[in-house]
């Protein structure tokens, strides 16, 4: 008889690590908890593979070359890019899903999976002038629609969508969703972390926050439902032919990359990874002042570029002695 025990599985997925951490089954006659960490290791696998714009013939590809303006689509390519609108609506254009063009333009064509990110302390000191991103006007995504109905989804010619980033936040939720029948669990998508399970009420995760410019732990974060995410400049960076350095998160009035002065930001959200992402990208890219006002009402950490960590808002966080600023 095999001995039922926790499962803790991490692999590679979406161009980032993905970790799943499940308890003990709630009820007799369910898998193991390493069965069913594996299955749901194939089904991220497969939810990476339909929805990634480096995947040529992926689900999410053929939306971006189809000529026509509605296209038939997969209930899972409706519910991305849904995810995708609704961040957008959360955000006021912010976090803005159809920067596809504006992302190859600034160089990131192909997954930047394996390749060690440039100097983070180099590229802010060749950035430009500091200044909060701000919305595109009228917004492309606001003419994008999704009809579960007939099963398709609409926008106009020339538009090509970006599930990158809530995508790892949705792939997170609905793993935690699926693993309902299980004591606890925990689903960490690249930094997108959900958790659910009435045991992790009861034993909360600890979770470790890392600072972008040195890589060491500045706290943990204790979570015991919902969602935390960080987004940060440390891991998508690159240099340019130019002599310039160009990260992914973009400042969608211009197409190109936002230099807010802030480095990184991990929010906190009850209502899952999805929501979690949405408000650390927010804040990061409206910046310092603009930051405090997101995360005030569930809590969350921003780094400056000078690398001082700010704690805002409710937060059960236990710092490393002298790392943050309450």
């Amino acid at each position: 008889m095999s001995i039922v025990t926790e499962a803790d599985l991490t692999f590679s997925a979406m161009g980032s690590d993905v970790r799943l951490m499940i308890g003990l089954p709630l009820a007799a006659g369910r898998a193991d908890p390493a069965v069913a960490a594996e299955a749901e290791r194939r089904w991220i696998m497969d939810f990476a593979r339909r929805l990634s714009r480096f995947v040529p013939d992926s689900e999410l590809s053929r939306l971006n070359a189809a000529g026509q303006e509605t296209v038939p689509a997969s209930a899972l390519l409706r519910a991305a890019v849904s995810a995708g609108l609704w961040a957008a609506q959360r955000s006021a254009g912010l976090v803005d899903p159809t920067l596809t063009g504006a992302l190859r333009r600034v160089g990131y064509t192909a997954s930047r999976e394996g390749q060690a990110p440039a100097s983070l302390s180099e590229a802010l000191a060749a950035a430009p002038p500091r200044a909060p991103a701000r919305p595109a006007r009228p917004g492309a995504w606001r003419a994008v629609q999704v009809d579960d109905q007939a099963g398709t989804i609409t926008r106009p010619a020339g538009t090509q969508l970006d599930t990158g980033g809530t995508g790892k936040g949705l792939c997170a939720d609905a793993v935690v969703a699926r693993l309902g029948a299980y004591r606890r669990c925990l689903v960490d998508c690249g930094g997108d972390i959900a958790v659910g399970g009435v045991g992790a009420q009861l034993e909360p995760y600890t979770i470790g926050i890392e600072h972008p410019l040195s890589a060491e732990t500045v706290g943990s974060i204790a979570l015991g439902r919902g969602g935390v995410a960080t987004s940060g400049l440390n891991v998508r960076l690159w240099a340019d032919s130019a002599g310039g350095y160009q990260h992914h998160l973009l400042d969608p009035s211009t197409g190109r990359p936002a230099w807010t002065g802030l480095i990184g930001v991990t929010a906190v959200s009850p209502d899952g990874a999805l929501a979690a992402e949405t408000l650390a990208k927010m804040a990061l890219l409206l910046g310092p002042a603009g930051a405090r006002d997101v995360l005030n009402e569930h809590g969350g950490l921003t780094v400056a570029d000078d690398g001082t960590v700010e704690l805002v808002g409710p937060l059960a966080f236990t710092a490393v002695d002298g790392a943050v600023t309450a």
